[in-house]
């Protein structure tokens, strides 16, 4: 009689995986070490690291393969690689946000670096003197002026790709998946020749702003096609049997059941126009100065105040510029959290004033139908 089959239980980490895989390790690591100094004449850190984890992979899978059959080796197997490729990534996340603030730690401990600009800090100036103030108000407005021009265009355009069909629409597509992969320079030269050259706009934080704004678009566009395609079929589909036109249905159906998505795609081409360098220094110019005005004048960032200030010599300035960059850090963050906060709400949830707004208007209504109900009698 046939025994009914034991089925493996993949969630769940046991005891002897976490041994095997340490033993697996340590091996790895004497192995390499011993090829390293011992065998081969080889040297360097990478090296090291990428023999040693060969090594590991081969090694836990001869120890899985001792107590396992074959589905449940290729299973541990894949999963440590899945993980390690995770640690990886998240090992040099941790380091290079670490060392962005641990050098830039002495300069952001100074108020005056929140403050002030640097007209008046020189390269042997301390650091008590001048700041990114400048940078950040460039950012900020620069940034907000982008997304000012992305957001709705981007939208309009998403929705277009999404819901038309025919030769137009998979020729604009096939354009914005080709303009994906478009060398920020090439943006920064586009609007240095149009709008500098032709139109005659002098440098600015706007001609920063729109050459942020083609690099901008083709992410969010794309990114929002895919989430715009994944609303069910079904939804739109009753919205148009009541009798919603297709602009109510896109505005009222569509458009808050994405939220969410849509949120990841402006955070998205947010993160990807945020940190260009080479379009704002072409079209914006380099100033140390506060500039508040985006339409006159050169505008600094804090992507280029960072590329600027970390080429000198000098320490106190090498100081000030991966201050730049780690509040460029800090301001990324926020606006992320900002993104989540105002688009991470699933369809259908309301906001506290939404839901007094929809009750008060419930209660009109009410009152509405009890007067034309009396009115009728």
């Amino acid at each position: 009689m046939d025994q009914p089959e034991i089925r493996r239980d993949t969630a769940t980490l046991r005891g002897e995986d976490v041994l095997t895989a340490l033993g697996a390790a340590v091996a790895a690591i004497c192995l390499t070490a011993l090829i390293y100094y011992w065998i081969a004449p080889f040297s360097g850190l990478l090296g090291f690291g990428a023999l040693a984890f060969a090594s590991f992979l081969a090694l836990y899978a001869v120890l899985l393969w001792l107590d396992g059959d074959g589905p449940s080796v290729r299973d541990r197997l894949a999963s440590a690689v899945i993980h390690s490729l995770a640690a990886l990534l998240l090992v040099a996340l941790v380091f290079v946000v670490t060392f962005t603030l641990v050098r830039g730690f002495s300069a952001l401990v100074h108020p005056n670096f929140f403050t002030e600009d640097l007209r008046l800090a020189g390269p042997l100036e301390p650091l008590t003197v001048g700041g990114g103030l400048h940078a950040l108000v460039g950012t900020l407005q620069q940034i907000g002026l982008a997304l000012a021009i992305t957001i709705p265009l981007s939208l309009v355009c998403a929705l277009f790709l999404a819901e038309m069909r025919g030769g137009f629409p998979r020729f604009v597509r096939t354009v914005v998946e080709a303009m994906t992969a478009l060398p920020s320079i090439v943006a920064g030269l586009f609007i240095y020749a149009t709008v500098l050259l032709v139109l005659g706009f002098d440098e600015s934080g706007f001609a920063a702003a729109l050459a942020i704004s083609v690099m901008m678009m083709p992410i969010m566009v794309r990114a929002a096609d895919v989430v715009l395609r994944l609303v069910p079929g079904s939804l739109k589909e009753a919205s148009l049997a009541l009798g919603a036109s297709r602009w109510r249905t896109a505005w009222h159906v569509i458009l808050p059941t994405s939220r969410s998505g849509l949120a990841t795609a402006v955070i998205l081409g947010t993160a990807r126009g945020i940190g260009e360098t080479s379009p704002v220094l072409l079209t914006a110019g380099y100033t140390k100065a506060l500039n508040t005005d985006p339409f006159h004048d050169p505008q600094v960032s804090l992507p280029l105040a960072t590329f600027m200030l970390v080429k000198s010599p000098e320490p106190t300035v090498v100081a000030r510029g991966f201050g730049t960059a780690a509040l460029l850090l800090l301001l990324v963050l926020l606006l992320f959290l900002l993104a989540r906060l105002v688009g991470g709400r699933s369809a259908g949830e309301l906001t506290a004033r939404q839901r007094r707004a929809r009750t008060r208007q419930s209660s009109r209504d009410v009152a509405r139908i009890e007067r034309r109900g009396k009115g009728n009698s």
